[in-house]
């Protein structure tokens, strides 16, 4: 593993460094598991597949109400003024933050400009993507020169921090500091690694030894046996790596 001198010193409740992702298809569906989880879970990231149900922001709104975070995981990726209006309408609901894709600098200068309080988090490179995906995309750099580029655009540009995966994170505090925001997804347990369509993983310790802020986690959760366990052992393995600190 690489250097581990990059822990969080930000002020960042514990607890709330775990992000939940509410990958279930309805509204109803969600608030079940919300009520089910109790105060193990205080931040939810509520992606595309609850967007598509059509009860979106009522959940957003439902969540607030219940003392949540909510994180929006829309990843906007349009022309910059189609996305600075986008933007415009979702920074005044209470999320706490929303992804875009680096299209260009305009558009993440103009949704820096725009965000108000809403911090902007810029996907670098997604988890389920390989160094052989990347490569077949048109990428003729490696992953972590594509992470560390992208990154530091969205840094200057005035965005609030990144979504990447912790493999690349201690070279993203090597090189860039440690006043952005890192949230790492792709995160699986270290002895039940999952077969699916994440490719670059990393095990909570390494994440946030690695200098990630927050991490994601949502099926090692969520298809869990005990749902709230699982996150409860989340939970402690975060506490027991942040207690030097506390």
């Amino acid at each position: 593993m690489k250097n581990h001198s990059h822990l969080s010193s930000k002020n960042i409740p514990v607890r709330e460094r775990l992000i939940f992702a509410l990958d279930v298809p309805t509204a109803v569906e969600a608030k079940a598991l919300v009520e089910s989880l109790g105060d193990s879970v205080c931040f939810y990231k509520v992606g595309l597949e609850l967007f598509m149900d059509g009860n979106y922001f009522e959940l957003v709104d439902w969540l607030i109400k219940q003392d949540k975070k909510v994180f929006v995981d829309l990843k906007f990726f349009d022309v910059a003024e189609t996305v600075r209006r986008a933007v415009s309408r979702l920074k005044d609901i209470g999320a706490s933050f929303a992804t875009v894709h680096p299209v260009n600098d305009d558009m993440l200068r103009a949704v820096a400009e725009e965000k108000g309080s809403l911090k902007i988090l810029v996907v670098t490179v997604l988890t389920s993507l390989s160094q052989d995906d990347a490569r077949d995309l048109g990428f003729a750099c490696n992953v972590e020169d594509l992470v560390l580029s992208r990154a530091r655009r969205a840094i200057e540009l005035g965005c609030d921090g990144v979504i990447s995966s912790g493999l690349e994170v201690p070279r993203l505090r090597e090189g860039l500091g440690d006043q952005f925001l890192v949230v790492s997804p792709g995160i699986r347990p270290v002895d039940n690694r999952l077969t699916d369509d994440q490719k670059r993983v990393v095990d909570v310790r390494q994440a946030f030894l690695s200098g990630a802020d927050y991490i994601v986690v949502g099926r090692p959760i969520r298809d869990a046996t005990n749902p709230r366990e699982a996150a409860e052992a989340i939970q402690k393995t975060i506490a027991d790596v942040f207690q030097p600190t506390t």
